[in-house]
């Protein structure tokens, strides 16, 4: 199985929409290298803003230039891009409705040696809560890729949330990308997991788990957190007698929270795989991590088992 990084398929593609629309333009806030913004800064050094570490004057900069007519991707770390710059994403850019493209970069815990001022857990819900904002979790790179051009086409403000590592590619390069429509990776019919961003992999090895002790599970990706097609959601999961959500992220104000709403009233057990109120920490690996948090395919596992009882 091929792997790719979100980081650097972000970069390139990004380089290629520079070369298809004059428009598009890039802000980075000293983190370039990290990002892979600086791709397109090597490209086209005339519009290229390295802001220096001043996101909150980057990302009032990005609305200038979007009601000038540019389109602005706008690069941090996930919990500086989302968190430091709130108060300007929100007047400047989302009451105003701007094009304004904001990316997490090392969104997570996938920054796994800075600790907790550097993971981003959460990021999905402060970007969630913003009126007319679009929040994006590409679980691969060539989904990444897919994200990416849409994102440079849609009305309004989005958020891309990108991991720091490689990645084991999901999807095929050919297929069809529409953020609003879950994507069913595996069929079941025991239990259905909901899951966002890189959990999609910890997802299918917790069905491949099941399966061998007789649970058929079915595993579902959703492209983008806000907005989500409900209708669509509830029938996907059609059927289950369980409903399990995962998410690298804080369960409050996550995607277990909005399957809670979808699904209320039906009377359908549910469990969420989620950072439960906590930081992140320092440590030698992203998997370490990943097991300290309880968001590995055995916690998966055990969550889908819990809801079925």
């Amino acid at each position: 199985m091929s792997k790719h990084n979100q980081r650097q398929e972000y970069g390139k593609t990004l380089v290629e929409l520079g070369h298809e629309n004059q428009n598009i333009v890039a802000l980075e806030a000293d983190l370039g290298l990290s990002t892979m913004s600086s791709l397109f800064g090597k490209e086209f050094p005339e519009r290229y803003f390295e802001m220096g570490i001043a996101e909150q004057d980057m990302t009032s900069f990005a609305a200038g230039l979007a009601l000038g007519g540019k389109i602005p991707f706008v690069n941090s770390f996930a919990v500086f891009a989302s968190g430091r710059a709130y108060d300007q994403i929100r007047q400047s850019i989302c009451t105003a409705n701007l094009p304004v493209r904001i990316v997490g970069s090392s969104s997570g815990l996938s920054d796994f040696g800075d600790g907790a001022t550097h993971q981003a857990i959460d990021d999905i819900a402060i970007m969630s809560v913003l009126p007319n904002m679009t929040v994006l979790t590409p679980c691969d790179g060539i989904e990444t890729r897919k994200a990416v051009r849409w994102a440079a086409a849609a009305e309004g403000p989005v958020y891309i949330r990108l991991s720091r590592n490689d990645l084991p590619d999901v999807f095929p390069e050919n297929g069809e990308y529409d953020p609003k429509k879950p994507v069913v990776v595996r069929e079941g019919t025991d239990a259905v997991i909901f899951s966002i961003g890189i959990m999609i992999h910890e997802a299918l090895k917790a069905a491949e788990m099941l399966q061998t002790e007789g649970i058929s599970v079915k595993v579902v990706h959703i492209p983008a957190v806000k907005p989500m097609d409900e209708a669509a959601v509830r029938s996907a999961a059609e059927g289950a007698k369980a409903i399990v959500s995962c998410e690298e992220c804080s369960i409050y104000g996550g995607l277990g929270m909005q399957l809670s709403y979808i699904f209320r009233g039906a009377g359908i057990p549910m469990e969420a795989v989620a950072v439960m109120d906590r930081f992140g920490q320092s440590a030698h690996s992203h998997a370490e991590l990943l097991e300290a948090y309880g968001l590995t395919a055995p916690h998966i596992a055990e969550a889908v088992k819990k809801a079925l009882k």
